[in-house]
């Protein structure tokens, strides 16, 4: 078998196993989060209705000015005060963290902290 499937595999396993126990609600939604080499992507999910509530990224243009390169910890906090604005903007408090296939550690738990510094509880 291919290395490169092997790992992709690995990955989807890792993500169901994280996504099994974690579902959003529209009272506390699911903060999910996606990164790439280059950029960081967040949403605020309902999974009852199947709907993203709130969304922030390394793309966004108000974002990405700001920035110099998306890939790092400071875009990852930058998204993650973006990402929580937006929630409470939206009427949003309290979350439940997906993580998705990715660690806990680094632009991750970089993201995690600045939505908690700015205001969101999970």
């Amino acid at each position: 078998m291919d290395h490169s499937r092997t790992i992709l595999r690995q990955r989807m396993r890792r993500r169901h196993r994280v996504r099994r126990h974690i579902r959003g609600t529209a009272e506390r939604p699911r903060l999910a989060v996606f990164r790439t080499h280059k950029h960081i992507y967040a949403q605020l999910i309902d999974d009852a209705a199947g709907k993203t509530l709130v969304s922030a990224s390394t793309m966004d243009k108000q974002i990405r000015e700001g920035l110099g390169f998306g890939g790092n910890k400071q875009a990852a906090e930058a998204i993650g005060r973006a990402v929580a604005e937006r929630a409470i903007a939206a009427g949003v408090k309290k979350i439940c963290f997906d993580r998705g296939e990715f660690r806990y550690h680094g632009r991750v738990a970089a993201l995690a902290d600045a939505a908690r510094a700015a205001g969101l509880e999970f």
